[in-house]
């Protein structure tokens, strides 16, 4: 049997904190070996710990949960983090996918699909749906500095490469991708796998930021 996973929890509610630990600590294939009340205790916590997946809130005391998740994935690459936030549209989502993190849920999440996300991502893939990656879109278009075209970091990419690359950063899943290109979802997959490796990229968030950062894809271009 596997080592089970190994999971820190980090909110400054210690019964939220207690509530998560209660869920995790049920499911045979996890468990909690350490907990934080900010998001500097998170950082100390993960280093001493090393988990696999760190629960992470995004308004803590000392130090916010988006610092806190950018010197984890600095300092321990491996260590997926997954924020936590009360709202979906919580502004400071975007910040936490470019600080590193891996996906975020609601806290209102059903414990459930909580469980199944954190297999997600320890599994090594992102917690992104399509509509949250369309709000990052949004975000882009927002904030965004005009970028010149095709930076030559997408320099490595065969041009069917840059095509699915563009494709994630319109927002779309890997099934809306195999229907347009006309791939089966698995070949699908085999391009994602390539462009992770190629741009250096975490996940499928990082993606999207890599092709908005590099001009690939521009907020005036639209679908």
């Amino acid at each position: 049997m596997a080592e089970p996973l190994r999971l820190v929890i980090a909110d400054d509610q210690a019964l939220l904190r207690g509530s998560f630990r209660m869920l995790v600590d049920n499911e045979e294939d996890m468990t909690v070996v350490g907990e934080a009340a900010t998001g500097a205790e998170a950082v100390e916590v993960v280093q001493s710990t090393r988990p696999d997946v760190v629960l992470m809130d995004v308004r803590m005391p000392t130090m916010d949960g988006i610092e806190a998740t950018r010197l984890i994935t600095e300092r321990a690459p491996s260590v997926r983090v997954l924020i936590l936030t009360m709202f979906d549209l919580d502004s400071h989502v975007f910040g936490a996918l470019r600080a590193g993190a891996a996906g975020f849920l609601l806290k209102d999440t059903r414990p459930a699909d909580l469980c199944a996300a954190i297999r997600v991502v320890a599994d090594g893939e992102a917690l992104l749906a399509p509509a949250v990656t369309r709000r990052l879109i949004a975000e882009f278009a927002r904030t965004a500095e005009p970028r010149p075209p095709l930076g030559r970091e997408l320099d490595v990419l065969t041009p069917r490469e840059a095509e699915v690359l563009t494709l994630i950063a319109h927002g779309l899943s890997n099934t809306e991708l195999a229907g347009r290109l006309h791939l089966s979802p698995a070949t699908v997959k085999t391009y994602i796998g390539r462009l992770l490796t190629k741009l250096g990229a975490r996940d499928r968030a990082q993606l999207v930021i890599i092709a908005y950062e590099s001009g690939l894809v521009t907020a005036s271009r639209g679908r």
